[in-house]
């Protein structure tokens, strides 16, 4: 598994909103650029051409909104580049970061979508981001007609399941260093790139971020930080985090 968050009685429906993204259509694009993307790998190229004139593209900067909690579902999103964080937010503007999505990753997935409820979160970009988007009759069309795109999304709702379960442990049971270490570990494992120094992360990722992750305040997150670096287990900066010892923050994780 954070940029102010508006309050559901300032909030309008996304419909209602302009919306100051760019846009394209992907029907000229060839099927192979879906190939990276777990859910669609597995659809037949004619199918996966098919997909394309459905699927529209969006670009976004960090200071737009892809979705605020309580907008109708009206979209499957899919992250082509960059990365997107979804949050929640209480009453009093405190926020809490649900996860953190990745190039290939789905998010609108869930039983929400579904069922024809609101957005439960908010979705972020944390930085320049592409996203691929489909209507929900569009993509219901796809996996009627693919049982095994079907299974893929059955597949990653338990994952969802599984990793909201962990993280509900993690929270109740360990103290925030190693809540932190594992929140480096999962990233690193899962979207850091070798670099000659370690691991770097590839997203800008602050001190409030990875406090709102691991459910601690932002000044605990930077006291614990800090030792992390004279431990020398990280190196860098926000914008430019260096994993540099990715077994000890393995070990301290699940001392």
């Amino acid at each position: 598994m954070n940029s102010s968050i508006i309050l559901a009685s300032e909030r309008d429906p996304l419909s209602k909103r302009p919306d100051k993204s760019s846009s394209n259509r992907l029907s000229s694009s060839p099927p192979d650029e879906l190939n990276h993307i777990p859910l669609l790998k597995i659809l037949s190229s004619a199918d996966r051409q098919r997909v394309l004139q459905d699927l529209t593209e969006q670009h976004y900067t960090k200071r737009d909104v892809i979705f605020r909690e309580g907008d109708p579902t009206e979209y499957f999103h899919i992250v082509k580049e960059g990365t997107v964080k979804c949050v929640k937010s209480s009453p009093e503007g405190k926020e809490c970061t649900l996860k953190m999505l990745m190039p290939g990753d789905l998010f609108c997935c869930d039983a929400a979508a579904f069922e024809g409820a609101l957005h439960p979160g908010t979705a972020q970009p944390m930085g320049d981001v592409s996203i691929l988007r489909m209507n929900k009759k569009s993509y219901f069309d796809m996996l009627r007609r693919n049982p095994e795109a079907a299974i893929e999304v059955i597949k990653h709702l338990g994952n969802r399941l599984n990793e909201a379960q962990e993280k509900a442990k993690v929270l109740a049971l360990d103290r925030a260093d190693q809540r932190l270490a594992s929140l480096l570990v999962e990233l690193a494992t899962k979207n850091g790139a070798k670099d000659p120094q370690g691991i770097k992360l590839p997203m800008r990722l602050t001190r409030q971020d990875m406090a709102n992750m691991v459910g601690t305040t932002t000044e605990t997150a930077i006291r614990i930080m800090s030792r992390f670096k004279r431990d020398r287990l990280v190196s860098g900066t926000a914008t430019r985090l260096i994993i540099r010892d990715l077994a000890g923050l393995k070990a301290l994780a699940s001392a």
